[in-house]
């Protein structure tokens, strides 16, 4: 069984920067192997949204993750990640070593 988690990141406010961003992440641009590392720490589907220069990721996770992934797809993770750096800003409540800040669901349609 999965669950749904959700963070939140925003982008570097510039409309040239948010293309190139974009087009990073259009279908067949990420690196295979950064999406197989993605895979392999459990994510079963993820989701970017953008609204102006906030981002949100919906994944659907399972029951194990986060996973340990091998330290060659920690490598080309953290080349990605380092190759993105240029377009995102963390959020100002995010930890020092954190990009991605986990979200807190608040209402559900289900549960009313």
């Amino acid at each position: 069984m999965s669950r749904r988690i959700c963070f939140a990141l925003d982008l570097v406010d510039d409309a040239a920067l948010i293309a190139e961003y974009e087009a990073a992440h259009a279908p067949g641009k990420v690196w295979p192997e950064v999406s197989a590392g993605i895979r392999a720490a459990g994510y079963e589907t993820m989701e970017i949204w953008r609204t102006g220069d906030r981002l949100f990721m919906i994944a659907e996770v399972a029951q194990d993750w986060p996973r340990a992934i091998a330290p060659e797809a920690r490598t080309i993770d953290d080349r990605w990640q380092a190759a993105m750096d240029r377009y995102q800003k963390r959020l100002p409540q995010a930890a020092p070593d954190e990009k991605w800040v986990p979200m807190t669901r608040i209402y559900s349609l289900d549960e009313q």
